[in-house]
């Protein structure tokens, strides 16, 4: 069999498995609460679930376009600040985040918050700007885009359509049940595809390290420096350091991360849960690191005579590098990085849709079966929704699909960072002080990026990273002076 037919093998089984695992989730999910956080699950597959969910197609797809093309600069911001900021966020906040939302019976993250600050208006506010993740959505279906149709040699809407019909079928039915055995069978091909994917340049250390540097001076001594003026994202230390490191705290307050610890059996099992989430992160983390093998591959970032955009560079390295069948097994882990975020975003985006924005503004006593077709239709539209904005990014990307997601993922969770950090930090906080904090991210966050309003967001390329952290220290600095000026209320 050739390349093609191998793959088209290998990419039935793996249906053929999700479709069995989502009959099985199926059975086990009755209400929103089976659907949101299942019925409980050990720390192994709880870790692993949370390790898959975190790697997105951005970290096995398209992060190590922007190392293939800004060298190491791109390498310490995306893959050594950045984790570490979330590694010590993760084991700070999962315990006491776990300890309050059993104690509120709280589904989601909007929900988590409306319930801590009792405030409905509140949490319908944290469920509207959750629908910014649907830019992350996007980039993994334009991940996942560009991985198959170069397997395949297929038309990229088609197989964006396809991709969207297959994983958003599957996840009207099975929800948590479904996504947690899904991901551990992801996680651990993802593992296997991590080091397939770091020993793949292997021949480029025939002369140890400094060879290795030498061979990418050649190309450009700027990709061996830890900053890299001439890139959009990474030119000094405020960007690649600090802004990253911040990025990195704040990002673990997203819905499909902070609430993998509402799914573990008890509360004995977080601190293993943690610690096996971050060896494997962090496996899958080094993978940004062969973007440098793509760039040696391709020198001039061209193909022949096609020019490499940064989404399509990785993909194209895998392609022309391995044999059909190693090839075939290192698509599937690029594969199974993209779904399973995907399916993590899926189920903590349509069930906060459902129970936090519909069901709340609904006048009408749905039942459990009505609020399950409810979800199921959320689902759809989100299909809809996300087909037709990458089918946009496919043919006009300003620089990178990466750009749009990190625009709008990080303009969620420098809103969401105030109220989840006071909310479990501090046991008076003021409301209209966390409300306020939670506003002024958000608006700081799109001023700076849309007004250009820092040198860091000027220009055709602007760094949502940059703004992020503006939103975040304005966030964080107008909420302890409005915490200390109000008079504390007391709340549950």
């Amino acid at each position: 069999m050739g390349y093609t037919e191998v793959c088209i093998l290998v990419l039935s089984i793996y249906v053929a498995v999700t479709i069995y695992f989502s009959i099985r989730g199926m059975k086990q999910t009755h209400t929103m609460k089976d659907y949101a956080i299942g019925k409980g699950f050990s720390p192994w597959i709880v870790a692993l679930s949370l390790a898959a969910s975190i790697t997105s197609a951005a970290t096995f797809i398209i992060n190590p376009g922007f190392v293939a093309y800004y060298g190491f600069s791109a390498l310490l911001a995306m893959s050594i600040m950045l984790p570490l900021g979330l590694y010590i966020s993760l084991v700070i906040l999962s315990k006491s985040f776990r300890t309050m939302g059993l104690k509120s019976e709280s589904l989601t993250l909007s929900q988590w918050i409306g319930k801590r600050f009792d405030s409905k208006a509140f949490a319908l506010y944290m469920a509207c700007i959750s629908l910014l993740l649907i830019t992350f959505i996007v980039l993994i279906c334009v991940g996942l885009t560009k991985v198959l149709s170069n397997a395949l040699s297929s038309s990229e809407t088609w197989v964006l359509i396809a991709i969207v019909i297959f994983v958003f079928g599957y996840m009207m039915v099975g929800g948590a049940n479904t996504m947690v055995y899904t991901n551990t069978i992801q996680a651990i091909l993802m593992i296997l595809v991590a080091i397939i994917l770091l020993v793949s340049g292997h021949e480029h250390f025939e002369n140890g390290i400094s060879g290795f540097v030498t061979k990418i001076n050649q190309l450009d001594p700027q990709l061996s420096s830890p900053f890299n003026a001439s890139s959009p994202l990474f030119r000094d230390f405020f960007e690649v350091i600090f802004c990253n490191f911040v990025i990195g705290v704040a990002v673990v307050c997203q819905p499909h991360i902070i609430t993998k610890s509402l799914m573990l059996k008890s509360d004995k099992d977080v601190n293993k849960y943690l610690l096996i989430a971050i060896i494997v992160e962090s496996i899958f983390f080094a993978v940004l690191f062969a973007g440098f093998y793509a760039r040696l591959t391709f020198p001039e970032l061209k193909n022949g005579e096609s020019e490499l955009k940064i989404d399509g560079i990785f993909s194209a390295y895998v392609v022309k590098e391995f044999s059909v069948y190693t090839g075939i097994i290192v698509i599937m882990g690029l594969i199974a990085a993209g779904i399973s975020t995907l399916e993590g975003l899926i189920q903590s985006l349509s069930t906060t849709i459902t129970n936090d924005i519909i069901l709340p503004l609904s006048k009408k006593e749905l039942n459990t079966k009505q609020i399950s077709i409810l979800n199921k239709i959320v689902i759809a539209l989100l299909g809809l929704i996300a087909t037709y904005i990458s089918l946009h990014q496919l043919k006009n990307p300003n620089l990178s699909v990466g750009i749009l997601a990190q625009n709008g993922v990080y303009a969620f969770f420098s809103a969401a960072f105030v109220p989840v950090l006071f909310g479990i930090f501090v046991k008076n906080a003021n409301k209209i002080a966390v409300f306020s904090a939670s506003i002024s991210a958000i608006v700081t966050h799109f001023a700076i990026y849309y007004m250009s309003l820092s040198k860091y967001t000027t220009g055709a390329v602007k760094n949502p990273a940059v703004a992020a952290t503006y939103a975040i220290i304005t966030a964080v600095t107008l909420a302890l002076i409005l915490q200390i000026i109000l008079k504390p209320k007391k709340v549950n």
